[in-house]
């Protein structure tokens, strides 16, 4: 062999060994920033769980105030509420459900989409529903008949939109424990 094949032979096995050493540097950099971002995601998941949960939380007491027994027992606990007409029942039913969900607007980004399109659905029939009942009642009706009107009519056709965001919120928050 020549000199010159000779240090041709030498310098490639240098550069072999100089690229192989580069290689594991590098594969061990891969693991140890897949390792960093897997504890990264772990604590982040630490993080988010407490507030996801205190969002199902806080969307199921959502439902359950916004249910028509829940506003019509609020509203009978004021002194006036048998002086008010309908309309202003109606007003005012209308106006809790509103305040309700746009203080719990924010608990949109915890949730799927799914869940909250089903709490979206449950809050706009809730409102049609208001509307409707007051729509159907006698001229000569009082609040008390509209209040045994609602209650009487929300639960006839089985499971209303609120029970149906209910059992998704409880269905997602089981996936997530």
């Amino acid at each position: 062999m020549s000199t010159t094949t000779l240090i041709i032979l030498i310098a490639s096995i240098i550069v072999l060994i100089f690229l192989g050493m580069l290689g594991m540097q590098h594969m061990t950099y891969r693991q140890e920033e897949k390792k960093r971002l897997f504890e990264l995601q772990k604590e982040s998941k630490k993080a988010i769980s407490p507030l996801r949960m205190r969002a199902y939380e806080r969307l199921t007491l959502l439902l359950e105030r916004t249910e028509p027994e829940a506003m019509i027992k609020e509203i009978m606990a004021s002194p006036d509420w048998t002086q008010k007409s309908i309309r202003d029942i109606q007003r005012e039913l209308l106006q809790r459900l509103r305040l309700e969900f746009d203080h719990n607007l924010s608990q949109q980004v915890y949730v799927s989409d799914e869940v909250w399109q089903r709490v979206m659905l449950a809050r706009d029939e809730m409102a049609a529903f208001i509307n409707q009942m007051a729509i159907q009642l006698k001229p000569n009706s009082s609040t008390m008949d509209y209040f045994k009107t609602m209650i009487q009519a929300y639960h006839m056709n089985g499971d209303t939109p609120h029970e149906l965001a209910l059992q998704a919120l409880k269905d997602e928050a089981r996936r997530l424990l």
